[in-house]
């Protein structure tokens, strides 16, 4: 089995202190250890394209990869830094670029997801980070941005959201979903006909008892269809607090509740073609906050021993792993 996984936070953690070469990921230094991502541990497990991240966080811990609060060049010395270490990968033979199909076919092909777009000064500078490398945005990580709130926030988009939306349609780069507030979300899919994803998300209605403040970090069930109807994928997430009900982080889950999410997906949507791996592996979490038995890419195969154990045919299980995302990327390995 190949596998396409839209959210793996690479340079976020390279530059957090993980040696990226490390044959063992549990023996690779950096922040949120035991950890399961290198290169070799992606390869052992199959893993043949990802969109990796830019990820910086407003105010944030550490210095480097946080910015000020509001500072359109301070968050974009932090992005370049970033964008910076996966064209010295490229150069390195350890990733191609989707927009840049040359070198070993060995290589991981990776499409850049800007996940909080503060580092584009202005949405006419966009044009230079798609010409890098750039395939996908989030207006938002979980905080606001100058482009829009994030999911801990009540806001929507800003006036500077609404043209970078449109300067994204323009330059045909991805809409992704995953840390919009509810009202952003709303007001991208007001903005926008354009296809949108959920590159790491899960849903909201197997996490939320009666009661709970509604944790926007999920889709609703609105939201889901409506990605699906305009042919987006959602990408189901491992962290556990993100599979368990009630958000529970004192214990790992189970193969079986992270299966919960993909069937629910496929029941909302009537179909299993708009549902992939999205894992955020190791993205501020160590892999034992991941689903029993999830440690690093090459257990991807537990999830889709729990899927067979629900009757999905081989065929479903190619799609799920690479077909979907790989067509809806354009991708071939």
């Amino acid at each position: 089995m190949k596998w396409f996984d839209t959210h793996l936070d690479l340079a976020c953690i390279a530059l957090c202190g993980r040696d990226m070469r490390a044959a063992n990921p549990a023996e690779s230094g950096g922040a949120d250890q035991p950890g399961g991502i290198t290169f070799p541990s992606l390869r052992a497990g199959n893993v043949k394209a990802c969109l990796g991240t830019i990820f910086i966080e407003p105010d944030g811990n550490p210095p480097v990869i946080a910015y000020e609060s509001g500072s359109a060049s301070s968050a974009n010395r932090a992005a370049k830094a970033q964008i910076d270490l996966y064209h010295y990968w490229q150069k390195q033979g350890l990733i191609r670029l989707m927009n840049n199909r040359a070198g070993s076919t060995d290589a991981l092909t990776l499409g850049i997801l800007i996940e909080g777009a503060d580092g584009i000064i202005t949405p006419d500078d966009l044009h230079w980070w798609v010409e890098r490398g750039a395939v996908a945005i989030g207006l938002a990580w979980a905080k606001q941005t100058r482009y829009a709130g994030g999911n801990t926030t009540k806001t929507g988009l800003t006036d500077l959201g609404r043209q970078l939306v449109k300067e994204m349609d323009r330059l045909k780069v991805v809409h992704d979903a995953s840390h919009l507030s509810d009202q952003s979300l709303q007001e991208l899919f007001e903005q926008t006909d354009k296809p949108v994803i959920a590159s790491h998300s899960n849903c909201r209605v197997l996490i939320d008892r009666p009661g709970d403040e509604p944790r926007q970090r999920h889709l609703t069930d609105a939201s889901i269809k409506e990605i699906a109807r305009r042919g987006g994928v959602i990408g189901v997430n491992i962290y556990s607090p993100f599979i368990i009900k009630g958000a529970e982080r004192g214990r790992r889950a189970t193969i079986d509740e992270w299966c919960n999410h993909v069937a629910h997906i496929c029941s909302v949507v009537g179909n299993h073609h708009h549902v992939g791996l999205g894992s955020d592996a190791d993205g501020g979490f160590s892999c034992l906050t991941q689903p029993e038995g999830v440690n690093c890419p090459s257990d991807y195969v537990r999830l889709l021993e729990g899927l067979s154990r629900r009757g999905w045919s081989q065929t479903q299980l190619d799609d799920f792993s690479w077909n979907t995302w790989a067509k809806f990327w354009k991708v071939s390995a």
